[in-house]
């Protein structure tokens, strides 16, 4: 396929970096930042274009891979006529780009892109278009990029956004806490390494409820009061492990 991709951040160069990998061809590369689509497009093998009026009208594929809130700015400035044009976003609906092609759709990355990111790991995406026709071919084009591919409508994205904020930055502020209190305890946070990916991978084989442990799941109300002694000098920490400890709890007593 002959893409454009437009936009120079982390899912325009990591899509861009997949593309090219498995034998596309990335045309051009647009930035409001020259020097970003140069350097972008440098690593492409590209054209750089800082100027939507100068983007070619004769590629297979474009690709709108920036911030949700430039997205609509992107689309009153272009128009590529019945070439199949994709947004990546979670958020917005695809029919933000209807005045911009009578082909369109969606191709998210169900994944946190970074750069630099190994092109080895797995990146599902979910993918929609505004016809039958349509999603099937950008279900085909999305096939040639990752082994795990499906269709989500707008609603479907959204909702599995909200679940991706919950396995993972809310958890991820769980490992901030853990971080900020070893910190303060002079204690050496990647101890806790080998447990949080022993955690994550169990997930693999178990349902989250099946993979909880520690003093909450046992009862184990002697340890839990010791914790909470002990995180008497951390107020907040204190009423978060309380609340959640009592959540555990309850959820246990539910199963």
């Amino acid at each position: 396929m002959q893409v454009v991709i437009i936009g120079t951040g982390n899912a325009a160069t990591v899509f861009g970096r997949l593309m090219r990998e498995k034998g596309h061809h990335i045309v051009q590369v647009y930035g409001r930042d020259i020097l970003k689509a140069e350097a972008l497009a440098g690593l492409l093998h590209a054209t750089a274009v800082g100027d939507l009026a100068s983007i070619t009208r004769n590629a297979d594929v474009y690709l709108v891979a920036v911030a949700d809130k430039a997205v609509a700015e992107i689309t009153q400035q272009l128009d590529i006529n019945d070439h199949l044009v994709l947004h990546t976003t979670a958020s917005l609906s695809k029919h933000v780009l209807k005045e911009v092609s009578r082909r369109y759709g969606v191709l998210y990355p169900l994944q946190s892109l970074r750069r630099e990111m190994s092109l080895q790991t797995p990146i599902p995406l979910l993918v929609d278009g505004n016809t039958a026709e349509v999603t099937l071919e950008i279900e085909s084009f999305a096939a040639s990029l990752s082994n795990s591919v499906t269709r989500a409508d707008d609603q479907t994205r959204v909702k599995l956004h909200v679940a991706a904020v919950f396995a993972c930055n809310f958890t991820n502020y769980m490992y901030l806490q853990s971080a900020k209190f070893c910190g303060q305890e002079g204690l050496d946070f990647s101890l806790l390494q080998p447990l949080i990916e022993e955690t994550a991978g169990r997930l693999r084989e178990f349902a989250p409820a099946e993979v909880f442990t520690g003093p909450a799941v046992r009862g184990d109300m002697e340890t839990v009061n010791k914790h909470l002694s002990l995180l008497e000098a951390y107020p907040e920490l204190h009423g978060l492990y309380k609340e959640l400890t009592n959540k555990i709890i309850h959820t246990n007593a539910r199963h």
